[in-house]
């Protein structure tokens, strides 16, 4: 709970960085368009009235840009399942769109003044003044949108700092140019005069430039292309968890600055669904390392892995039926296997259908464990497989024996917990022993089997043994 209200925060707190940048961003482009027409009016360069025009746009798409980070930050809704995220990517689209007509507009405009008569610039100090003051501007601008973008993820925003740090060496180019047409008029040399429509065809590749970068990444976006590097990494990382035995598929698609990976991975099938949840909270945690905030779909495909026993892979034959084995047993002779199991069948079943099912399970179970070569299933319904009400004996004597007989093993340091009872009139009996902790479980199993036998061996009216092995440390009697 504490990481989600965490992750609330940091959202509410980026969403108003992107909403105060992007606003300040506005009140710049507005100031900076207004100057740079009124200068290029006065001066008469085609150069400066690119730079108004480009402006104008600036205007137009941070504007945009604030509508759009405003609303992106939305939360998901019954209409948008994935958040409003992709309306910033649209925005940086409709810019992209806006800064060619401008270079189109740009480039009719300095093709008629390099082929036909250009008038002559009325220069002052003022175009050179506001084109310093422009570059002051987009320089704090695009350094104040870019570290935002950096912290908030927004692409929007740092489509619009790529933009104004661009900007700077378009009011270079037509710096250059207000000064070719100075030196023109000064020099009485004609050709000078070109340097403004040149400026202007300079700015419009720069422009250019940047739409071409900007229109990648938008349309890369909004068509769900995943970035090749983020998806190298996320399943590099998925590689490095140890019961994971094979990537599927690895989904990421990113909606304004948040991410969604929708990640499909082999497990063992024999896992327990407790430890596939635990497993599939691991694979989201190795995500979140490289995209924190990512929200993270999680898809299992069973898989045979290496470590599944021939008792493993039975007991899946029958799971695939949704059905449960009990007391199996492979026995090793004639350099054969033999296989006997306990099938538990639903009561409903007529004789005829238990008896089909059977052959079928069995045939799978040949199938997936060709090493068996002889299969015997013994068939119960499940109501059987349920123990009738046990009764409590009080059978003291029985109780004394069986502490006896456990204490010719040496090892067996106690025994307690004795319970004797009668199931369907037949006696049985159950305890827990303590063993030392270093016994390895080879050696406990042996020590267990020997005791039941021994148990059955003097005490005949006993049916069934069930015996508890504790470590002594655990031991707390």
């Amino acid at each position: 709970m504490a990481r989600l209200v965490s992750i609330s925060g940091r959202k509410a707190s980026d969403a108003s960085a992107k909403k105060r940048t992007a606003a300040i961003s506005v009140l710049a482009a507005a100031v900076m368009a207004f100057l740079k027409l009124w200068t290029g009016l006065q001066s008469g360069s085609i150069g400066m009235l690119s730079e108004a025009m480009h402006s104008g746009l600036d205007l137009i798409a941070s504007t945009l840009i604030l509508a759009s980070v405003t609303v992106s930050d939305r939360p998901a809704d019954e209409s948008h399942t994935y958040g409003h995220g992709k309306i910033e990517n649209l925005a940086a689209f409709t810019e992209t769109l806006l800064m060619i007509a401008s270079v189109l507009w740009i480039l009719w405009e300095a093709f008629e003044r390099i082929v036909g008569h250009a008038p002559p610039l009325k220069l002052s100090i003022w175009p050179f003044a506001v084109l310093l003051l422009s570059m002051a501007v987009d320089l704090l601008r695009s350094r104040v949108l870019g570290r935002v973008a950096r912290q908030t993820r927004s692409q929007a925003l740092e489509a619009d700092a790529l933009h104004f740090s661009m900007d700077i060496w378009s009011s270079l180019a037509v710096i250059g140019g207000l000064l070719a047409g100075l030196a023109a008029q000064r020099l009485h040399m004609y050709w000078l005069h070109l340097g403004d429509p040149l400026a202007a065809v300079v700015v419009s590749i720069i422009i250019l430039k940047v739409c071409w970068k900007l229109a990648r990444q938008t349309v890369d976006i909004l068509t769900d292309a995943a970035p090749i590097q983020v998806r190298r990494q996320v399943t590099e990382s998925l590689r490095q968890l140890p019961e994971i035995l094979g990537i599927e598929r690895v989904r990421l698609r990113l909606s304004g600055n948040h991410y969604f990976a929708d990640l499909t991975v082999a497990m063992p099938r024999n896992l327990s669904f407790q430890r596939t949840e635990q497993i599939k909270d691991q694979v989201a945690d190795a995500v979140h390392r490289i995209l924190p905030d990512a929200d993270v779909v999680v898809n299992v495909v069973p898989r045979a892995g290496q470590s599944e026993s021939i008792f493993d892979r039975v007991r899946i034959a029958a799971a695939r039926h949704n059905l449960s084995v009990h007391d199996l047993s492979v026995q090793h002779y004639d350099g054969k296997l033999h296989l006997e199991q306990h099938l538990e069948l639903p009561e409903s079943l007529s004789l005829r259908e238990a008896h089909t099912l059977v052959t079928t399970i069995e045939s799978e179970t040949r199938a997936d464990v060709p090493e068996i070569d002889t299969i015997l299933t013994h068939i119960e319904s499940e109501r059987g497989t349920i123990e009738v009400e046990a009764r409590r004996s009080e059978d003291a004597a029985l109780e004394v024996q069986l502490r006896r007989i456990a204490r010719e093993f040496p090892d067996i340091l106690d025994v307690h917990d004795v319970v004797v009872s009668k199931v369907r009139d037949r006696m049985q009996i159950s305890c827990h022993c303590t063993l030392p902790d270093d016994r390895a479980m080879s050696d406990v199993h042996a020590l267990i089997t020997a005791l039941e036998d021994q148990v059955k061996s003097e005490m005949p009216q006993i049916a069934r043994v069930f015996i508890h092995p504790e470590p002594a440390t655990d031991n707390r009697r």
